[in-house]
């Protein structure tokens, strides 16, 4: 079974909402990692040396390669990633490797079975 990573780092009132629309889509689980920051195109605003800019959240889904894309854009349409911008980014990355994940292969192995 071939693996892919898809890295989202999305607002942290909307972590939840992601992981619930990543299982929809047929993610068997997901690591998050509270309170990181990021900056886009526009410098983040500051008060007293306070930065006024909201925390992220990092969610890690490790998604068998047959079902990444479409967890990927429902998770991007779910997030209005495209529509509204600071509001998160995702990215998908090839696992050359894994351990760790004998067993959720048998549920995978159902789940794409069913969609191939």
């Amino acid at each position: 079974m071939h693996f892919k990573l898809i890295i989202a780092f999305v607002e942290d009132n909307k972590t939840d909402e992601i992981m619930e629309a990543a299982r929809e889509a047929g993610a068997t689980g997901c690591t998050v990692i509270n309170n990181a920051r990021g900056e886009g195109l526009k410098e983040n605003k500051t008060f007293f040396g306070l930065t006024l800019a909201s925390q992220r959240d990092v969610i890690l889904l490790l998604v068998e390669q047959h079902l990444s894309r479409h967890i990927l854009e429902h998770i991007g349409d779910v997030g209005k990633f495209d529509e509204k911008p600071g509001t998160g980014i995702a990215v998908l990355i090839d696992v050359e490797d894994a351990v760790g994940v004998i067993h959720q292969c048998e549920e995978l192995n159902e789940i794409v079975g069913e969609n191939l």
